[in-house]
């Protein structure tokens, strides 16, 4: 076997591996969209890998010529969409399409030109290069430039280059043969297969990473989301958060919030209804609060609002923007003439506070609001005089229907 043929063994085997590799991860993460596109990449490049092999053994090569351009086309562009897809972008269907088209087209006429020429392959590897460079353009107009990000932009780029540099290639180190039959045995095969192993192998690892990355940064964020509001739970509401507490010379409030009379609507209209209040509620949260805020539902129908860099004032200002705003606010599954209220405690961070001593008077701040008639805004004062042995309701009639 000659020593292009071996790399190509090689590739083949290394395309199958990644082919798998990606299936298996969009197999594992059924909700992940891009890893088919990679999958589907790597089942067009042991087609193509197939088709050199098969190549020299037909009577009419140019079918099979054209099927494996055609073939590498479509590794190449699977990958170009898979990128699309991953980094949010359109996916350029038509554009990919004339592409397709217009290239898989210009090959089959294109065979009928002498085997070792320049325009011949430059027909051949222009397309390729055309679909690398796209891929690299979609990763740089998305903006994102995380080292993984700027390494595939990088790796696109030099992708594209070596297949315009390869038509050169073949006239610097001795052509690419005179024939189908010959091109396995030259040197410039040996040189084109080993550095689209290397590429290959480069670019599959990296597209895997991303993904791996992708899947882990997915479910970190179920572990700290809640799964009905939508927000974030208990846990990532304190981690989020607790780092705003860092910087000393920065303010930083914290709002609570409580639902009123909550269990009498769960008893009254259902534990659906009292959901679709709870889902409401976050939402009103969401869309009202600074986008710097973390909002968080602290359990049950307990939410707060962690606001970096805002004082008491501008805590206070929202809310009560959220209480009249839920107010106002029709449920699903709640009769027109009924309307949800929630109560508010709000604390402004004191000198070297942790979180866990602002959230104590917010709370304190809360339960007031509760005390003296729920459906308002209580703020929190001296972090002294707010520090509540025992609950404030206790012992009350409003602590039963809080």
């Amino acid at each position: 076997m000659a020593g292009a043929g071996f790399i190509l063994a090689i590739n083949l085997f290394i395309a199958a591996l990644f082919a798998l590799a990606f299936f298996l991860v969009g197999v594992s993460n059924r909700a992940d969209k891009v890893a088919p596109f990679f999958s589907l990449a790597y089942v067009f490049g042991i087609l193509y890998i197939a088709s050199e092999f098969i190549l020299p053994r037909q009577d009419y090569p140019q079918f099979a010529y054209t099927a494996g351009f055609a073939a590498f086309l479509g590794a190449v562009t699977a990958v170009t969409l898979g990128v699309a897809r991953r980094y949010a972008r359109p996916l350029p269907w038509v554009g990919v399409g004339v592409i397709v088209i217009v290239s898989v087209a210009a090959n089959w006429f294109g065979y009928t030109l002498p085997h070792d020429t320049v325009e011949r392959n430059l027909i051949y590897q222009t397309p390729y290069a055309v679909m690398q460079a796209c891929a690299a353009w979609i990763i740089l107009a998305s903006r994102r430039r995380q080292p993984i990000d700027i390494g595939l932009v990088a790796l696109f780029a030099l992708s594209a280059l070596q297949f315009l540099s390869k038509p050169f290639a073949a006239v610097l180190l001795g052509g690419s043969g005179d024939s189908t039959y010959t091109y396995l045995a030259t040197t410039y095969a040996l040189y084109s297969q080993s550095l689209g192993a290397i590429l290959q192998v480069a670019t599959g690892l990296l597209m895997l990473m991303l993904l791996v990355r992708d899947m882990l940064v997915e479910i970190t964020a179920r572990s700290e989301t809640d799964p009905l509001s939508s927000v974030y739970n208990r846990r990532g509401f304190e981690e989020r958060a607790a780092p705003g507490l860092q910087q000393a010379s920065v303010p930083a409030a914290l709002v609570l919030a409580d639902l009123d009379a909550f269990k009498a609507i769960n008893d009254n209209y259902g534990h659906d209804t009292g959901d679709q209040v709870i889902v409401a509620f976050a939402a009103l949260l969401r869309d009202t609060a600074p986008p710097k805020a973390v909002v968080g539902r602290l359990g049950g129908e307990e939410f707060g609002v962690f606001l970096p860099g805002a004082n008491l004032a501008v805590a206070r200002l929202l809310a009560e923007t959220l209480r009249t705003g839920f107010a106002a606010q029709s449920v699903a599954g709640l009769p027109p003439f009924v309307r949800c209220t929630a109560s508010f405690g709000v604390a402004e961070r004191m000198d070297g506070e942790s979180l866990s001593g602002l959230r104590r008077r917010a709370d304190a701040a809360l339960y007031t609001a509760k005390r003296d008639g729920r459906d308002r805004v209580a703020v929190a004062g001296d972090p002294h005089a707010d520090a509540m042995p025992a609950h404030p309701l206790a012992g009350t009639s409003l602590a039963k229907s809080a």
